[in-house]
């Protein structure tokens, strides 16, 4: 299956919307940006343990089945993110790249004298 970026937004926008109406059902309000954040930061953290795994040093069942759906989650939480904060993640995504590409290139013609 291969999906653009903004189906992947749009797609993520609903199982936001989804989270927000359960949210409000347990804890009586939609999480914040910050509860948000909170949350991506938590599914880093699982990634982490999971490059461990993948690195030989943690004992992970069903690990490669696991360090995608937190690859996906993390994903997620930051199209969910920018979403939040009005950020335009396809344009500020190519834009870093150009900048980190010349900054590369840059440092790649220092080290070359």
């Amino acid at each position: 299956m291969h999906m653009e970026i903004k189906d992947l937004k749009e797609r993520a926008r609903e199982v936001r919307r989804k989270y927000a109406k359960l949210e409000k059902i347990r804890y009586g309000h939609e999480w914040s940006g910050k509860d948000l954040a909170i949350g991506f930061v938590g599914d880093v953290g699982d990634l982490m343990k999971l490059v461990m795994a993948k690195e030989g040093i943690r004992d992970i069942e069903e690990m490669d089945e696991k360090f995608e759906h937190e690859l996906s989650d993390c994903l997620w939480s930051i199209m969910i993110l920018a979403d939040k904060y009005g950020v335009d993640l396809e344009y500020s995504f190519l834009r870093t790249m150009d900048e980190l590409e010349k900054r590369i290139d840059s440092q790649n013609k220092r080290e070359k004298k």
